[in-house]
């Protein structure tokens, strides 16, 4: 049966990684992002691998926009196999102490709502396949710990701090709630920048190496939670 990933949040590093893993293990590629430019770059690119791909313009933190460009994926590419949640919320609120509290809640747009959303628009065909997944990028600024609270308040991301933590906790909620429903849900936790994204001047983590690990939690399906460091 043929299968198809949507990647949310489709830009350079972890996402392009993923789906030319997913894309050369079989699966079709939609591609879904708000600049229309890079979209047609990561098709070609796909494409000249031998990938079926399509891109599919949406806003991440608008829920209405999400239902329409996965709606379309699926008319385009088939019933949805498995979701890659790799979208970056706009609204970072660095220095929680220097905004209005009232607007806070921005920063849960994308973590939040706009997964959530994703989730609920995919969940009938992840629940049809056997196989369907949903599969969450997250970072190491969402662990409890001291030193990673110390070190968003230093670079002045606090509100990307709340993001992470909340989306973890989400994470392991949706993976409780739909393991009966036969649908996997997993998450990586990428500690430290990724080579070829602007946060990376240097070095960093190769985004195959993280894509190898989606790969390796999907196959597996018995574990919610890795770190690739």
């Amino acid at each position: 049966m043929p299968k198809t990933i949507v990647v949310v949040g489709y830009g350079p590093g972890i996402s392009t990684a993923v789906a030319e893993k997913f894309g050369a293990e079989g699966f079709s590629v939609a591609l879904v992002a708000r600049n229309a430019e890079r979209l047609a770059e990561g098709v070609a690119a796909l494409q000249a691998k031998g990938v079926t791909a399509a891109g599919f313009q949406g806003d991440a933190s608008n829920p209405v926009s999400m239902s329409a460009a996965i709606g379309k994926a699926r008319d385009t590419l088939g019933p949805i196999t498995v979701l890659h949640w790799n979208a970056i919320s706009g609204s970072q609120s660095g220095d929680l102490m220097a905004i209005d509290p009232t607007g806070v809640g921005g920063v849960f747009d994308v973590a939040i709502v706009g997964l959530l959303s994703a989730v609920h628009e995919v969940l009938p065909d992840l629940k049809s396949t056997g196989e369907g997944a949903v599969l969450v990028t997250n970072g190491a600024f969402g662990f409890n710990v001291p030193a990673m609270d110390a070190l968003a308040v230093s670079l002045k991301a606090m509100g990307v701090a709340l993001a992470n933590a909340a989306k973890a906790k989400l994470v392991g909620l949706l993976s409780d709630r739909l393991k009966a429903d036969g649908v996997y849900v997993g998450e990586v936790t990428v500690a430290g920048a990724v080579r070829g994204t602007p946060y990376a001047a240097d070095g960093g983590i190769e985004g195959a190496k993280i894509a190898d690990q989606f790969w390796d939690l999907y196959q597996a399906r018995n574990e919610v939670r890795a770190t690739v460091s």
